[in-house]
């Protein structure tokens, strides 16, 4: 793994990539492979920080000689990211999920957008679903599309599995708020992230995931809950809902 190329500012130089896993042995594999393939060469780092799992997560990571192995023994999503923020070196943090599938061109958009953007404190986009059929892949993509009008009218919208951040502008966030255990932490992140700087939600920035929670939980209720959940930290500062399932 190497440093990421000069068209960065120059007070962003590294980009560390973290990618919380919790039981996530079935998928980290295809994680890591896409991200061996399409982000390594200019990533100063890869962490995987293993959040209390209780299989094979932590075989799997030692399979992968370049990527660094971190334990966060209390589970819960912000205290992961956390801990992936407190152990990485790199000047922007990029955080992808144990289920996502990192495609080319991934890291370069982070490079490219940060390089012509100073003041830029974030950088998010929408998912694909690898795993679901067109019409419900369309279907669920376009969450992000009916979500859009949120976006502009307050200048933030995150996916938890897909951002870049600044570390300084973490730095003066705070960092995660580990009070919130699941559902909008992303939105809390993407908030508290615009006071420092632009938060830009670029369509060309996707991440394939997969769908298992919408599957399992169905669609309708998932995007009533991630709405819900939008409104909840945008006017009330706190999530709606505190408990949550994971899906395996």
């Amino acid at each position: 793994m190497t440093t990421t190329p000069g068209s960065l500012p120059p007070t962003i130089r590294t980009i560390s990539v973290i990618i919380p896993a919790y039981n996530e042995e079935a998928y980290l594999p295809a994680c890591l492979d896409a991200v061996m393939l399409h982000v390594a060469g200019l990533a100063l780092e890869v962490i995987v920080v293993d959040n209390n799992s209780t299989d094979g997560t932590r075989a799997v990571v030692e399979r992968y000689p370049g990527v660094k192995y971190v334990a966060e023994p209390v589970k819960g999503i912000t205290r992961a990211r956390q801990r992936g923020f407190l152990t990485a070196t790199g000047d922007i943090l990029a955080y992808v999920d144990a289920d996502t599938r990192p495609p080319a061109g991934w890291i370069e958009q982070i490079v490219a957008q940060f390089g012509a953007r100073p003041g830029l404190a974030c950088l998010s986009g929408p998912y694909s679903f690898y795993d679901l059929s067109g019409f419900r892949n369309a279907m669920s993509s376009g969450w992000f599309v009916a979500a859009r009008p949120l976006y502009l009218l307050t200048g933030y919208m995150m996916v938890g599995g897909n951002f870049a951040i600044r570390r300084d502008v973490l730095e003066k966030m705070g960092g995660f708020d580990s009070s919130i255990e699941f559902y909008g932490e992303d939105v809390d992140i993407g908030k508290r992230a615009r006071k420092h700087g632009k938060v830009l939600f670029s369509n060309t920035f996707v991440m394939p995931t997969s769908g298992r929670r919408m599957t399992k939980q169905g669609f309708a209720r998932i995007a009533g809950i991630y709405f819900v959940n939008y409104l909840s930290i945008m006017f009330r500062g706190k999530p709606s809902h505190t408990d949550y399932l994971d899906v395996r």
